[in-house]
């Protein structure tokens, strides 16, 4: 039946007649866990059709949705509008007004759903700007504003039959999603994606997740973005319990009481967890920091191959007794997989998640791409930490033309995942395609192994120093990054006689290393003036250089006190550094290193 349907929304009748569960999608409500039945789901999403048919919305029309964490009615909502042909535009609830009117009056969209009142508010006004928007809505029940629709009860027979009308006219090819992506650089554009394009990572993906009917996952990365979109998608077609995550204060409590076997996540997640190990070692206990510290060198070594190695099997078995196992329990004790993306992982801290008994798989993909290219597997054949892993069967990936000394180039890919185009864009579009009809990622790497594809940077952060080297700066940032101490950097050094850095210091080791010192601690605004923390970041700094050509050494530093964000700026919503944006922030400090 996998093989029969072709439309997102079809999961649905996939679901029904294959997992008719009572615990589909699971979300927190009034103290516990509560769960909708495919049953159910599939009324509601009725429901939501035939109110957004009886209020004159069309196939082809636009509705925007502003998400957070997921949640089941965003599921329910969004598998509404795909039945009728209705296009959801997600936004990112990070996004400015600005952006948010300009995707709005772009696409035209009849209407906009918020994830809460906060949001709903800031986005009401343009009502009045907008002569297309014509409703505004919320998710927050019990509250001026709330999208009503969500509790309609009953859908009559004259309902149910124009709905099915309109689901036969709906092919794979047709447009189910906009998403916008401005990456790290210029103005927001338009992915088109249709039911085939994201149909075809589902079913490339069903064969890869170590999931069966009744196990438990957990969703807490924002649903605004493709890759959680798309793994959600996934699960319901695999028959799991899909639980939401309440929010990021809440991660702690819901693991422990969902005990999920598998989640998706992003790197930064993994980072804050290894973070707390290295607090830890700064610990007085001297003891403890020398467990700690003996316990993450085994894990680093880890290899799934080494456990036939008895030896290091002995050791493991110590480290995880000891202090790894207790990532594990944090976690709920029953995870096993986890699948990395948006940005790139260090392989120490995938060593070392999979040696606590967690197997960390990184993969890559890009919204244009559905988004999955490649992923790492889950057996202990094919998988390797620092790449992100082995194309999906039904995608070809080939490096372009190298760009650099070190014979690595941009990596292209074609495949029916590949969006159509980008909305109202016939010109980026077809800067983004070769002339055989390959996509242009704009992301350097190589394949290792003659199977593992690795990413090394993107072809346009890659820059010339003015003694004429090339330096692709994502793979020396990661290298930096290693350090306990730093926590983000920029390497500088377009068109510069070398290599300078923005450094973000790890603050809260960074204040634990101080009382530990009997440094005064005051706060990160005046601590990265201070000569002893000045002198460490140098150290750190300095032990990582003696390992590179000295092209690529940091010549000078400038420590900035606030984390890159969303937020604060400098992070764009997939967790990638806008270059541009940080170099020109901080152009002051930059110009001073080269003085």
């Amino acid at each position: 039946m996998i093989a029969k349907f072709t439309r997102v929304f079809d999961i649905i009748d996939y679901r029904l007649a294959n997992y008719a569960d009572k615990k589909t999608l699971n979300n927190f409500v009034n103290g516990k866990w509560s769960g909708y039945g495919i049953k159910d789901i599939q009324n509601k999403v009725n429901n939501i059709s035939s109110w957004l048919l009886d209020n004159g919305f069309e196939k082809g029309d636009k509705i925007g949705f502003v998400p957070n964490i997921g949640r089941p009615e965003w599921m329910m909502v969004d598998f509404a509008c795909q039945q009728i042909g209705v296009i959801v535009v997600p936004m990112h609830p990070t996004a400015s007004i600005s952006e948010v009117e300009f995707i709005l009056n772009e696409t035209a969209a009849k209407a906009c759903i918020t994830a809460d009142s906060g949001i709903y508010y800031k986005i009401f006004p343009l009502l009045e700007k907008l002569g297309s928007l014509k409703h505004v809505f919320h998710l927050e029940p019990k509250t001026p504003g709330y999208f009503k629709a969500c509790t309609v009860k009953k859908t009559s027979a004259a309902s149910l039959e124009a709905i099915k009308k309109v689901k036969k006219t709906i092919n794979e090819e047709d447009i189910f999603t906009i998403m916008y992506t401005s990456g790290t650089s210029g103005t927001p554009k338009g992915v088109m994606l249709s039911h085939a394009n994201v149909m075809s990572n589902i079913k490339a993906l069903l064969n890869l997740l170590p999931l069966k009917n009744g196990e438990r996952v957990l969703s807490f990365l924002p649903f605004s973005h493709i890759f959680e979109r798309t793994a959600c998608y996934a699960y319901l077609t695999l028959g799991v319990e899909l639980y939401f995550s309440q929010n990021r204060e809440s991660f702690t409590h819901d693991f422990k009481t969902v005990q999920p076997v598998f989640c998706t996540t992003v790197p930064r997640i993994l980072e804050k967890m290894y973070d707390f190990l290295q607090e830890q070692r700064l610990e007085k206990s001297a003891l403890k920091k020398w467990l700690i510290k003996w316990a993450m060198s085994v894990g680093k070594k880890f290899k799934e191959s080494d456990s036939y190695n008895p030896l290091y099997t002995t050791k493991l078995f110590f480290a995880k007794f000891l202090v790894l196992n207790h990532w594990k329990k944090a976690m709920g004790g029953k995870l096993r997989y986890m699948a990395v993306g948006a940005a790139t992982l260090r392989p120490e801290i995938g060593r070392l998640f999979s040696a606590s008994g967690i197997k960390i798989r990184e993969g890559y993909g890009m919204t244009e791409t559905s988004p999955l290219i490649s992923l790492n597997r889950y057996d202990n054949t094919t998988n390797k930490f620092g790449t992100v892993g082995i194309p999906l069967e039904n995608i070809e990936v080939k490096i372009d033309v190298p760009v650099d000394e070190d014979n690595e180039g941009e990596i292209l890919v074609k495949g029916a995942n590949v969006m159509k185009s980008y909305f109202k864009r016939p010109e980026q579009t077809k800067e983004v395609f070769t002339e055989d009809g390959w996509f242009r990622t704009g992301d350097v790497g190589k394949f290792v192994d003659e199977k593992f594809l690795k990413i090394t940077g993107r072809k346009k952060d890659i820059f010339k120093t003015s003694s004429g080297k090339y330096i692709a700066p994502e793979p020396l940032q990661d290298h930096f990054n290693a350090s306990e101490f730093i926590q983000q950097s920029l390497i500088i050094g377009f068109q510069r006689p070398y290599i300078t850095a923005l450094i973000v210091p790890h603050f809260s080791l960074l204040e634990k290393w101080c009382e530990r010192e009997n440094i005064h601690w005051t706060s990160p605004q005046f601590m990265v003036y201070n000569i002893k923390v000045a002198a460490l970041l140098k150290n750190e700094i300095d032990q990582r250089n003696e390992t590179l050509p000295n092209y690529k050494r940091i010549r000078n530093f400038t420590l900035c006190h606030k984390e890159w964000t969303t937020e604060t700026g400098g992070i764009t919503n997939t967790y990638k550094i806008k270059r541009g944006e940080l170099a020109g922030l901080f152009k002051k400090e930059i110009d001073k290193m080269y003085k």
